[in-house]
């Protein structure tokens, strides 16, 4: 039979399997954390607990609470690879650090809610402090000239990618095992080129509920493996989310943008343009292919996405749900735009001849191959920062939020709009652009009360 211990904020349930070879007793425990209010109520439920434990006990449905969390983790990992996309298993690599800092030290069976509790608390005031980053002190410019170096044979010394080299140049902060690999090249202590930065800062309430979500995977599959009795997540709620309304350019800053990519290349003019008026993803966007075209039709197939990971590189991936995958109706303007694009990328085909890596991508780089995602955001970025005197900073995925936001504001039915996203509900759409629709509401109620009205409109009060 079970007993029941109560301590100061919780109970501590011992189960009893007899004895090992050895002659020592065997037990299992388990931490329970009482949900109930009064007294009575909590007995209940604590006995109940105990009932259910027992069972499991004598089941042989508990196995190893034993095992720190850090460690089941890696075992986890191992095992959902393989049904991750990439790109979440890269995302949730990033999480594990900050988790593994808070409760990686913990035996699965230790963790209670009051343990994430604390961890959601520290994320949202201070942040839990990461591997530090370092900033060079130096000048690596200066360097590189005083030692007539080129770019791309320091990259080769250090064994840095030209990208990372470029940051440095900038000041921004890198990793230890990037400055290491600097002070190599450069034959030069850490200690003498670089400052420790210490990067803690509080985090956004969604990225809270990211780091939820993934303990609570993690959790999970340990009460289907048996090596707990119960998912401490399930009695801990991660901060909520405080609706933002999102952040988009109107009709006339719209209009400026246009006029501005004119300048441009046309790869990201015509990209920008794309995002602009069709509302599409980013990887959606760079994953399309000139045969998702119809050129008779005036329509266009989304059914793939273009990603980046460190370990895969780009790559080409499914849509992001099967509701992402749809075909979408593209204005005159667009279908001229395309076919302008089109005739230029041929031009730049035949200059590179046999370098050319013929794989039906509508926008790549110089050699077919399509754009890196991130290379994408990167030139959006660096565009809004340079025409800050003529426009707002916005971030790429704010297109999208102005395509859905101008769409609503025309009066397109909410449903079109939420097909047109995407989006697996016309819910969704309505949640994320609440604000927009109540704008729309009311332009909608004015118009109607000049139509009928007139000038003979009643005075309130």
């Amino acid at each position: 039979m079970a007993t029941i211990k109560k301590r100061k904020d919780n109970y501590l349930i011992t189960v009893s399997l007899g004895y090992d070879v050895n002659g020592k007793r065997i037990r299992k425990y388990l931490t329970y954390t009482p949900t109930a209010k009064t007294p009575k109520q909590i007995e209940k439920e604590v006995k109940k607990q105990a009932v259910l434990f027992e069972e499991k006990c004598l089941s042989g449905q508990v196995l190893n609470g034993n095992m720190k969390f850090k460690d089941f983790a890696v075992i986890w990992f191992k095992d959902r690879k393989k049904d991750l996309r990439p790109k979440t298993y890269e995302r949730y690599l990033t999480l594990l650090p900050r988790i593994n800092q808070a409760i990686g030290h913990l035996s699965l069976s230790k963790i209670q809610p009051p343990h994430l509790r604390k961890f959601y608390k520290n994320l949202a005031e201070g942040g839990i402090r990461l591997d530090t980053k370092y900033k060079l002190n130096i000048s690596l410019d200066d360097y590189l000239k005083e030692n007539n170096l080129t770019t791309a044979e320091f990259c080769r010394r250090s064994n840095l990618p030209n990208t990372t080299v470029i940051s440095i140049r900038k000041g921004n902060n890198v990793s230890k095992e990037n400055a290491e690999k600097v002070c190599n090249a450069l034959d030069m202590a850490l200690e003498n080129i670089f400052t420790a930065v210490d990067i803690s800062k509080p985090l956004a309430d969604e990225t809270i509920r990211h780091h939820h979500r993934l303990i609570s995977s993690i959790l999970s599959t340990a009460v289907e493996w048996g090596y707990i009795y119960s998912n401490p997540c399930e009695r801990t709620k991660p901060p909520k989310v405080a609706h933002k309304d999102p952040i988009y350019l109107d009709e006339k800053q719209c209009q400026i943008l246009l006029e501005l990519l004119e300048h441009e290349t046309p790869t990201y003019k015509t990209l920008i343009h794309l995002l602009l008026m069709e509302g599409m993803r980013r990887g959606e966007c760079l994953g399309l292919k000139w045969c998702d075209v119809d050129f008779d039709n005036h329509t266009m197939k989304i059914c793939r996405t273009i990603q980046y990971t460190k370990e895969n590189g780009v790559y080409e991936d499914e849509t992001k749900n099967n509701s992402s995958n749809r075909v979408i109706a593209l204005s005159h303007s667009i279908m001229q735009e395309l076919k302008d694009y089109r005739r230029y990328q041929t031009e730049q085909r035949l200059k590179v001849g046999d370098r050319w890596k013929d794989k039906g991508y509508i926008f790549t780089n110089d050699f077919g191959e399509p754009l890196n995602p991130n290379t994408v955001s990167s030139w959006f970025s660096k565009f809004m920062k340079k025409h800050t005197d003529q426009l707002p900073y916005i971030t790429l995925h704010k297109l999208r939020h102005t395509n859905a936001t101008l769409q609503i504001a025309l009066g397109t039915p909410i449903t079109t709009v939420a097909d047109r996203l995407g989006h697996s509900t016309s819910s969704t759409t309505a949640d994320i652009y609440a604000h927009a629709i109540q704008t729309a509401n009311r332009k909608a109620s004015e118009k109607l009360d000049s139509l009928l009205y007139g000038n003979n409109k009643k005075n309130i009060g």
